[in-house]
């Protein structure tokens, strides 16, 4: 019996990938990055271009050949080593790079203190907290913290939202602090789940949104939509933006930011103090409920731990 012959398929064409635009690279990166792999030319080529950027993204070739001190080849050589065709694309990059703003660039942040014994950082962390507290009390009245928080205290529940960054750091904080005096209350840092959350909330229900840039689109949706079924909303977010204007209580602050890039953004320090507002007006609010809720807290938590010293009233 005579072998079946083998039959020969042809291997399938690879599928094709649709077309995509050309990405953003970070050319600033990609040129640190490459720097020490470079000649010698093309690494003077670099070092120029990183001296000045945004003097690099207007000059031509011939001006930044001129600055470093090599022939034009040479920058022409170097855009092609950092994947740029040429330096037309080379200043495009550039440009696109100083989108975050050339203070990310600088070496130095702004000046410190005045006592030259204190390190820079010192300063613009610790006065800026104190800044941002004081900016607080002048943009935020008594009369809206409470309002807000008496609506926490009456939730069914509340939820609280937060998206990237510290505002999902900030939310998860608040849920933290109001289920101590016995609100039922969760935390959405997600958008998809917040959305969802949204659809749930009904007239006896409480959102606290919060945000740094009160811009967020899924965060503002979600916000709207459990306004749409009749939630309280609340937000912790910057003066005249979107999300202060969507909710019925707008807990807004702006806080001036230093140019130091190296430290925190101080807004952070007002949000808390927001946070911390609207919690102990809730708990003075529910009153005897929730002095409960707290010594069953600290009673279960000195249980659990040796010894009898109780730990911050407050943690």
């Amino acid at each position: 019996m005579s072998p079946k012959p083998t039959v020969q398929t042809a291997a399938p064409a690879p599928r094709k990938l649709p077309a995509q635009s050309d990405p953003i690279v970070d050319v600033l990166g990609r040129i640190k990055d490459h720097l020490g792999t470079l000649s010698p030319a093309e690494r003077k080529v670099g070092a120029t271009v990183l001296a000045d950027v945004p003097r690099a993204a207007e000059e031509s070739i011939g001006e930044i050949a001129r600055r470093a001190e090599v022939s034009e080849p040479t920058v022409t050589r170097f855009c092609r080593a950092i994947g740029c065709k040429g330096v037309r694309e080379l200043k495009l990059k550039l440009a696109q790079s100083l989108v975050v703003g050339d203070i990310y660039l600088a070496a130095e942040g702004e000046p410190g203190p005045a006592d030259a014994k204190l390190p820079k950082y010192w300063n613009p962390v610790l006065a800026d907290a104190h800044s941002a507290l004081r900016e607080v009390e002048r943009q935020i009245s008594p009369e809206m913290i409470q309002a807000a928080a008496q609506s926490v205290a009456n939730a069914r529940q509340v939820v609280t939202f937060g998206l990237g960054g510290s505002a999902a750091i900030l939310a998860e904080e608040a849920r933290f602090r109001l289920f101590r005096y016995g609100v039922n209350v969760s935390c959405c840092p997600e958008a998809y789940f917040m959305r969802m959350k949204a659809a749930t909330l009904a007239p006896n229900d409480v959102v606290l949104a919060i945000s740094g840039s009160g811009k967020t689109v899924e965060l503002i949706e979600a916000v709207g939509l459990a306004r749409d079924y009749g939630a309280t909303t609340i937000a912790v977010a910057p003066r005249a933006s979107p999300l202060a204007e969507a909710v019925d209580y707008p807990l807004a602050i702006s806080v001036a930011e230093t140019r130091d890039t190296l430290t925190p953004t101080a807004v952070r320090y007002a949000y808390l103090a927001v946070i911390d507002l609207i919690s102990a007006a809730t708990g003075y609010s529910l009153g005897p409920s929730a002095r409960e809720s707290l010594r069953r807290i600290k009673y279960a938590a000195l249980r659990h731990r040796a010894g009898d010293v109780l730990e911050p009233l407050g943690d």
